[in-house]
């Protein structure tokens, strides 16, 4: 599955489960197919209209 950001940020602070994660990168991705959905991103930053690949899904969360 791959898509395209349509929206990002960095999350700096976050509920005590993920405050061992921070920083992290949080975005909308468009799929290829037009559907959108929220995800963290794992690896370099992103930009809006990167292009970015599935990776895993975690606890019902899509990791690109």
């Amino acid at each position: 599955m791959t898509g395209t950001i349509y929206s990002c940020t960095t999350l700096y602070a976050a509920a005590e489960r993920f405050e061992k994660d921070l920083p992290f990168q949080i975005a909308i991705v468009e799929l290829d197919d037009g559907r959108r959905l929220t995800a963290r991103i794992i690896g370099p930053r992103v930009d809006i209209g990167d292009a970015v690949e599935f990776k895993e899904l975690r606890d019902g969360v899509h990791f690109f």
